[in-house]
Order: C-alpha cells, then sequence, then structure tokens
C-alpha cells in the first residue's frame, strides 16, 4: 500500500527544476537530492531493477516524499546544499562539510575592493551570487579586473592617511592592475564610476559592458590578434551565462517567513517556506478542506498562527499575498517587487503545483469524483441549473457553400461519447448560408430526441458567436425546448461564450478547465465535421473526373476506382490493363480522354 501511494506520488510530480525529500516512517528526512526534471529523476529510483546496494536500501526505506519547485537547475543545487547542511540526512553523505557557495562582494569602503568570498558578513557590503560554479567567479573577477584596474590591497584609505602620504604605490600599480588611488593617483569619483559599473554587470546589466567588449574583439581581429578576440569572445560567453539573481538565496534578507494560498470552492492549498539567513532552510505544504465556505483571509490567519508555532518560528516577518492583521508580534509584508517578491512567487507557484499534484491524484485513485468535481466547476463558471452531465456540440462545415455538413459531437461526463457522434447533410439551404445550416441541424437532432423519447442535454454547444446561437434557438423555439436546455456560443477570435438574451460576452480564464472542456468540444465538432465534408469533397470531385468521360457510367467508375484505388494511378494504368476491366472500346475512350486531359 505504502509503494502504490508512493508511486501515485510520483506520478503527479512536475517535470520541472526542484529539490526532492525522503522521509522514513518516523518522519525523518533520511535524504535530500535535486533534479533538473523532478519527476523523471524521482522516477528513476522506483524502477524495478535497482544497481547500487545503497540506493535500494534507501529505496526499501522510503516512507513518504516532499519536493518543492524552483527557478532553475542552479536554484535547485544551492537549496539542496542548504537542505543537507541543515537536516544531515543520513543517505547525503557527500555535502556534510561546512562549505558553502562563493559570492562577490563590493566591500563597504572608501575606494571598495570586488573580491570572491564564501562568508557573508552583514557590515553594509553587496554580495552578490550565490554562484554554484567557481569558474565561473573567477572568470567574471578577471573580466572586471581586466576593465576597471582596482585596489587589491586591504589599506585603510581614508583621507587623513592620503594626506599624509603614508603609503607608496605597489607592483600592482606598475604591471598596470592598479590606478593606486593610495597615492592620490586616481580620484574617488573615477573609482566610484568604475564600481558603478561592475555593479551593473553583477546586476546582469549587460549592454555596454557588451557593446565596449564587442568593439574591443572586433578592433583585435581586425589587427589580426585573434588570439586575443577570441579570449574576449570567451568571456562574453561566460558573462551572458550568468546569473547574478537566485530565488533561492538572499544576502539581503535575514529572517523571514512565506505563507501563500490558493483555494477553490472545497479545499484551499498552503504553502509555507522558512528563511534563515538568506536561505530557505524549511518548506511545508498542505490542503485544508473547508467546512462553512471560509475565506482565504480567514484560512490563512490560522495557518500562519499554527505553522509559525509548529516550527518554531521566531522571525519578525511574514511575506503574504494580501494584507492581514496578524496582531504586534509579528509584521505582515506584501512584497510588490524585489527579492521578497520572487520568494513569495516561489511558494504560490509551489501552492498551484500542490492544487495540481492532488487533482492529479484523485483523476488515477477515483475518476468518478474527478468528473463531478469539473462538471461541478462548470455548473458554477457558466451559470447552469444543473450538472452538465450530458454536453453537444454543432459545427457546420462548407467551402463557398459546397458540400455543406455538420456535426454533432456528444460528451458524458466530461469526456466524448464517440459511438453518439452525428453527421448531417444540409437539406434544405442553398449556397453558403451557415446561420440558416446551424437551424436546420439542431431542429433536426432535437426534433428526433423528442420524437424517440431520449433525453436531452443539459448543455448545448454552438460553434459560433451571436449569429449562430440565435439561428440554433429560432429552433428552440419552435421544438418548445427554449429556457429546458442550456445553451452558449463560443466565438473563436477571443474565445468569448455568448448566452441568450445577454449582450455581454463571458471570457474566463484561458487556463480554466471549463473553457478547456467548451473548446475540446468546439475542435471535437470541426475534426468531425471537417472529415465528413472532405470525404464528400473528394468523392465528388473523383466522380465528376470519371462520370464525365464518355460512356463511362456510376458503376463502372466504382469499378475502376475497386481496382486501381484513385483517379491518378487510373491515369497511370495502360491500356491492357484499362481493357481487362471496361473492354477494348471504352478503354481506348478512356485512355485517350485521360490523357488528351493530362496533356
Amino acid at each position: 500500500m505504502i509503494q502504490e501511494a508512493l508511486k501515485r506520488q510520483v506520478a503527479s510530480l512536475p517535470n520541472e527544476p526542484g529539490v526532492y525529500q525522503y522521509y522514513n516512517e518516523q518522519g525523518e528526512i533520511i535524504y535530500v537530492g535535486k533534479a533538473k526534471d523532478l519527476k523523471k529523476r524521482v522516477s528513476s529510483y522506483f524502477r524495478k531493477q535497482v544497481d547500487s546496494r545503497k540506493t535500494q536500501n534507501l529505496v526499501n526505506t522510503i516512507y513518504s516524499l516532499k519536493h518543492i519547485v524552483v527557478p532553475t537547475e542552479s536554484d535547485a543545487l544551492i537549496l539542496e546544499n542548504t537542505l543537507i547542511k541543515e537536516h544531515q540526512p543520513k543517505y547525503n553523505i557527500l555535502l556534510r562539510d561546512d562549505k558553502t557557495y562563493p559570492w562577490i562582494c563590493i566591500k563597504k569602503e572608501r575606494y571598495p575592493r570586488v573580491f570572491a568570498t564564501r562568508k557573508i558578513i552583514q557590515d553594509g557590503s553587496e554580495y552578490f551570487g550565490p554562484f554554484t560554479n567557481a569558474k565561473t567567479v573567477r572568470v567574471i573577477l578577471n573580466l572586471i579586473n581586466e576593465l576597471y584596474p582596482l585596489r587589491t590591497c586591504h589599506y585603510d584609505l581614508s583621507e587623513a592617511h592620503l594626506a599624509s602620504e603614508k603609503y607608496k604605490v605597489c607592483l600592482e600599480y606598475h604591471i598596470g592592475n592598479c590606478l593606486a588611488p593610495c597615492v592620490g593617483k586616481q580620484t574617488t569619483t573615477h573609482y566610484d564610476e568604475a564600481i558603478a559599473h561592475i555593479r551593473n554587470i553583477l546586476l546582469g546589466k549587460f549592454k555596454q559592458v557588451n557593446s565596449a567588449l564587442t568593439r574591443e574583439m572586433k578592433a583585435a581581429a581586425e589587427t589580426l590578434q585573434f588570439e586575443h578576440a577570441q579570449k574576449i569572445k570567451l568571456k562574453m560567453e561566460a558573462l551572458q551565462h550568468y546569473q547574478s539573481k537566485s530565488a533561492v538565496v538572499s544576502a539581503k534578507i535575514n529572517a523571514v517567513d512565506v505563507c501563500t494560498i490558493i483555494s477553490d470552492e472545497s479545499t484551499a492549498f498552503i504553502n509555507f517556506l522558512q528563511v534563515s539567513y538568506g536561505s530557505i532552510v524549511r518548506f511545508h505544504s498542505m490542503s485544508i478542506k473547508k467546512k462553512l465556505d471560509e475565506t482565504d483571509a480567514e484560512l490563512l490567519r490560522v495557518v500562519v498562527v499554527e505553522l509559525r508555532r509548529r516550527f518554531e518560528s521566531s522571525s519578525k516577518e511574514i511575506l503574504l499575498p494580501f494584507e492581514l492583521d496578524l496582531g504586534e508580534a509579528v509584521r505582515v509584508t506584501v512584497p510588490k517587487i524585489g527579492e521578497k517578491k520572487q520568494l513569495l512567487n516561489l511558494s504560490l507557484r509551489n501552492a498551484k503545483q500542490n492544487r495540481l499534484e492532488q487533482l492529479k491524484q484523485i483523476k488515477l485513485t477515483d475518476p468518478e469524483q474527478h468528473s463531478q468535481r469539473i462538471m461541478a466547476q462548470m455548473q458554477r463558471d457558466l451559470r447552469l441549473s444543473e450538472l452538465p452531465l450530458h454536453i453537444e456540440c454543432f459545427d457546420n462545415s462548407n467551402i463557398q457553400g459546397s458540400n455543406p455538413v455538420a456535426a454533432c459531437v456528444v460528451f458524458r461526463n466530461g469526456k466524448p461519447s464517440k459511438k453518439e457522434y452525428r453527421h448531417y447533410g444540409i437539406k434544405t439551404v442553398e449556397g453558403p448560408d451557415d446561420f440558416a445550416s446551424m437551424e436546420e441541424v439542431v431542429y433536426r437532432r432535437y426534433k428526433r430526441l423528442l420524437s424517440e423519447g431520449e433525453a436531452l442535454p443539459q448543455l448545448v454547444v454552438i460553434d459560433g458567436g451571436k449569429g449562430q446561437l440565435s439561428a440554433a434557438l429560432k429552433s428552440f423555439d419552435v421544438l418548445g425546448i427554449r429556457g429546458e436546455v442550456a445553451i452558449l456560443g463560443i466565438a473563436k477570435r477571443l474565445e468569448e461564450l455568448y448566452f441568450p438574451d445577454d449582450p455581454i460576452p463571458l471570457y474566463l480564464d484561458k487556463r480554466s478547465e471549463t473553457l478547456r472542456i467548451v473548446q475540446q468540444l468546439r475542435n471535437e465538432a470541426h475534426r468531425f465535421g471537417i472529415r465528413l465534408h472532405r470525404n464528400k469533397r473528394s468523392k465528388g470531385a473523383i466522380n465528376s473526373t470519371l462520370e464525365s468521360i464518355p460512356g463511362i457510367g456510376k458503376k463502372t467508375a466504382i469499378d475502376l476506382l475497386k481496382k486501381f484505388k484513385s483517379v491518378k494511378r487510373i491515369k497511370a494504368a495502360t491500356l491492357d490493363d484499362l481493357t481487362q476491366i471496361l473492354g477494348p472500346k471504352k478503354a481506348q475512350i478512356t485512355y485517350d480522354y485521360l490523357h488528351k486531359k493530362t496533356a
């Protein structure tokens, strides 16, 4: 049973970057891993044959799993590192040291130094990163040093020390790596301009720097300095791959909690993140069944207090998607921009993912409940008086009035019922008149259902806007079923939904399950109708070609098609081949006619 539950969890995982945690039966984290594709990576643990004995022991111990989705694989690597050091899982033996990822620091001092560090000191200095690759840090620093010569010494370059001429230029000045601010050869204004450019590079604002490097590379190539040009190109590529921001770790955020919520009619889905020293150290997703149609604010107020108590949070700030009064003990922030907004978005993304996974599990374990939920959602979205368990959709198909046909497709419980699909040839309408064709087909369909005592659908969907909907309503009026059956039209341009006697269309969210079902109905009706139209059109073209041959009637044309399968093959046949079917006289007439027409 446990393995089946795990398999259902794995089946619902997203194909996105993230971090996964395995728990044993006692609720202890036994393994933390990162993945470029969560579903593929976690699925690999549960294959029938696992080569590694260590992996097999791990799988046998897994009782449950949790995961968190992050924007990039680099973020997943950083978060994995943080969680392993926080929880020290039994099966993670490679990251039990105290090594952390490197940052680039712009030191808060007069004539700031720029250097790599693995230790963050909260002294007002600026930190950029973290970087998952130390080589990238070296390339960036080398690039910065080549573009903007900066000091590397630890001297105190205060105005008093410079005035006393305490320092002398060193070797770095003589080899061109420093402009000697220690002896006043570089002003603070000039130095600060260089720092401003470096800050832009580290913030990912590369346009000006890339333009300067491109000019330098072209100049080197024009003077045949190809090795130098290649080095500049490599630095430009490294700069393009550099990611200066991370949603997982921030040097500016110390201790903060993050909580988000999304909900539907019956269930609320919550995600909680706990950030300490700029890193996510805990994440928790949960769902709550609503009892009395509670609002998101009511639910979140209770959940935040409970989760902070459960996880012993001492942070004085919490990030929420909307304002909420939690008392004086904690400050509520609703971020609009910046790194806090990124953290809030990350939490919201995981809350949405939690909802999707639970819905997938319901679909796998209880398809009937899944269908009922979708039908209930459609009833609310489309303002129907009853569940649309039986839906029908109509579509016309013709080209300038030729071979007009129509299709009716039937969905039951949100799924196609293909055995109930029906094709209609238009009988009473001449020329390209979609409105009249729709009126005819709807009338014929429901006149027959009424005469045979069959149940009418709860919802009828018309492929088209106000015009087609009005035409269908004429047939409803004649049959006396207007008001008994809900009806709407869907226009293709903006996917707007039109209702009877309502001039203002309804626009549903593009990701709405209701809109997805209506679109599926429309597309299925179009596909089914166009298939019949093409068949009629191609048969008409074939029959027209063959029956226009003198002496060839409908029966002879059918015999030829049975033998040769197409007009093209008939044209390619020899006179002897045609003689075996038609006889010598008709064969000669057919052969001459087809080849004369081809020529």
